[in-house]
């Protein structure tokens, strides 16, 4: 498809990054005609002047389109795919977001970005790339360039969203014991990581951590919890209005079993309740816990 080219052809002369102390004089210089040829190419591509931007990359430029394996070879060639792109794709529009430049000789520079097609109507098109220019009779010209599609990150943030108000930190303060729980984000929000200490008298007496994420085959949400003791469990959430029933099971470190149902209830922004009933031990009923109240830190607001 023609506009599988559009993304190499329109990010190659996107550079607007700051001037490193060490450039000199001459490289400064460069940097800043660069930046003017940037501007002057979005300009025109987003005027549709083919011929303008073809004037841009260097008379044997070469383009390698990642999706099929193509080469464009030459100012000609590119002037060419970029006017059946315009008749194809009209009022599309370009924008790029530069990670790094860097001289690599007084005539050569390299920049590594990302770039995005974007057309009236349609989800962007985004990749990340690396483009060479070379300097010839005072202008800096794409000579070479290579592209890939942007790596697509998955994230669970859809069914874990109604547990937003649980990040922060949380504390409860019950006579001599205190248990602190403090929950966070995982990388692309596909789990919510609580760490949570308890102390008594003021002495560490048990911590852990507990991954809460999205199951795909049972199709809900599920948390894993590992503590300092050696101790290990697992639990299913399902929301109920402003509750949270969790379904827990655990082994202990001494191997025996556990179970519980505890109920987390949102009070307010600031506020939560859990009570842990249904409580067995080695298939022994054990007595239901009182609710205890747990309040926000307000410096996790």
């Amino acid at each position: 498809m023609r506009t599988k080219y559009l993304l190499s052809i329109v990010i190659a002369l996107a550079m607007a990054s700051t001037t490193p102390g060490w450039l000199c004089a001459d490289q400064v210089e460069d940097e800043a005609a660069i930046r003017a040829s940037i501007a002057a190419y979005v300009v025109a591509f987003n005027q549709g002047d083919a011929k303008a931007i073809a004037s841009k990359w260097s008379p044997d430029a070469v383009y390698t389109n990642p999706m099929t394996g193509d080469e464009v070879t030459g100012r000609k060639a590119i002037e060419e795919q970029l006017v059946d792109i315009f008749t194809d794709a009209k009022g599309t529009k370009i924008a790029v977001d530069v990670n790094s430049i860097r001289f690599v000789s007084p005539s050569v520079a390299v920049e590594e970005g990302t770039a995005r097609v974007l057309r009236p109507g349609a989800e962007p098109d985004v990749t990340v790339y690396t483009c060479v220019y070379v300097k010839a009779d005072g202008n800096w010209l794409v000579d070479r360039m290579t592209e890939q599609p942007e790596p697509v990150f998955r994230s669970n943030y859809q069914h874990l969203k109604d547990l937003q108000w649980m990040i922060g930190t949380w504390v409860d303060q019950d006579g001599s014991a205190t248990i602190e729980t403090t929950a966070q984000w995982a990388k692309n929000q596909n789990y919510i990581t609580r760490r949570f200490s308890i102390s008594v008298d003021g002495k560490p007496d048990l911590s852990g951590v507990q991954m809460i994420g999205w199951d795909p085959v049972a199709q809900n949400i599920r948390s894993w919890v590992f503590d300092s003791d050696g101790g290990f469990g697992n639990s299913t959430w399902k929301k109920k209005d402003n509750k949270w029933v969790v379904n827990s099971s655990a082994v202990l470190s001494d191997g025996r079993k556990a179970s519980a149902v505890k109920v987390l209830t949102i009070v307010d922004d600031k506020t939560i309740t859990m009570q842990a009933t249904g409580r067995t031990l080695d298939g022994n009923i054990l007595p239901n816990l009182e609710p205890i109240k747990l309040t926000r830190n307000a410096d996790s607001e």
